[in-house]
């Protein structure tokens, strides 16, 4: 039966991939990629001479028919994002659900785990981890206010994701409807040559950043507002 892998791949730095990952890289007949570009670093570093080929959320539906064509021909294939888990925060979740949708019972989809930003800071923000809420990145307006509500009354831990252009923006706001001791764990560059974590209440790590640097990709914890 055919096979489309679900490789997971580093978030920063290039040595974060299993040794199965590399195998699986190698033996599949094509790599479907975010970006090609992108993905070749990572391949040109474990010398991996497998062809690739772009998938992504603008991706027409000729070429996702195309791809469940290969698969249906016996082919295996393997698909990754351009940092971390394929399917989580990622489009590559729709080509997922076609192929499920299509030819779910004659394919079999195989995760091969490894690096997520999600879970890299929960693992050092010593917030509790049995359970949390990931929003990934937060809408820009619509529905943006409701959020913020539902943080605050939260007796999880929330994650969620936010970019270099945002990050202060965002935190500023929350520090306007939390209370003013919520604790916070940000990460910023996870893995890569300039990460940081940040810790401390809202204006501790808005205060932190403003000194350093707000450039980078952040992964942002809120703490349960019983927490501490």
């Amino acid at each position: 039966m055919p096979t489309l892998y679900v490789v997971a791949t580093p978030i920063g730095n290039l040595e974060d991939i299993t040794l199965r990952a590399i195998r699986i890289l190698k033996e599949v007949d094509l790599i479907l990629c975010e970006d090609t570009r992108h993905t070749k670093r990572l391949l040109n570093h474990y010398e991996i001479k497998t062809p690739t080929q772009s998938y992504h959320q603008h991706s027409s539906e000729a070429k996702v028919k195309k791809i469940i064509e290969m698969l249906g021909e016996g082919k295996n294939l393997a698909m990754v994002s351009d940092a971390g888990t394929p399917g989580i925060n990622d489009p590559g979740v729709m080509l997922l659900k076609e192929i499920v949708d299509q030819a779910g019972d004659v394919i079999n989809i195989v995760s091969v785990p490894g690096p997520s930003a999600v879970i890299a800071a929960l693992s050092v923000s010593g917030f509790p981890s049995h359970e949390f809420l990931y929003l990934g990145f937060l809408p820009h307006k619509k529905g943006r206010q409701t959020i913020f509500k539902s943080i605050d009354a939260s007796e999880t831990t929330i994650v969620l994701y936010e970019s270099s252009h945002r990050i202060l923006k965002t935190l500023e706001a929350l520090s306007l409807i939390l209370e003013p001791n919520r604790q916070f764990v940000v990460c910023r560059e996870l893995t890569k040559m300039h990460e940081t974590v940040y810790r401390g209440t809202s204006q501790i790590v808005i205060d932190a950043l403003k000194n350093t640097s707000t450039k980078g990709e952040f992964v942002v914890i809120i703490a349960p507002q019983s927490w501490g």
